[in-house]
């Protein structure tokens, strides 16, 4: 297993580990939903990260239960922004992408 598929494999299970908790704590429906949302926000977190573009990193994913992603954040370079919202509009569930990312120029 290559490094950078065992690192997203970390990041995704990081991220994954306090859904147990939180969805003993919610209503069976409310959980679901939240469940789906946090999934779609993973899968997105980690295909940034396994990019290896620095500034991706600092990327900010929000998404609600109908699909609609958020992008916020600082990245260096207007490819760089691009390539963020390329990879999240490729994530299945995401319908829609809101990009928000500035471009610094560092």
């Amino acid at each position: 297993m290559t490094l950078s598929k065992l690192a997203s494999l970390i990041v995704v299970g990081a991220l994954l580990a306090p859904l147990a908790s939180q969805a003993a704590d919610k209503p069976a429906d409310t959980a679901k939903v939240w469940v789906k949302d946090s999934v779609v926000t993973t899968k997105i977190k980690a295909q940034l990260a396994a990019s290896k573009v620095s500034s991706l990193a600092m990327v900010h994913v929000e998404t609600d239960a109908d699909g609609w992603v958020q992008l916020t954040g600082k990245v260096a370079s207007q490819a760089e922004k691009d390539r963020a919202e390329a990879i999240a509009r490729a994530v299945d569930g995401v319908k829609s992408v809101d990009n928000q990312l500035t471009v610094t120029g560092k």
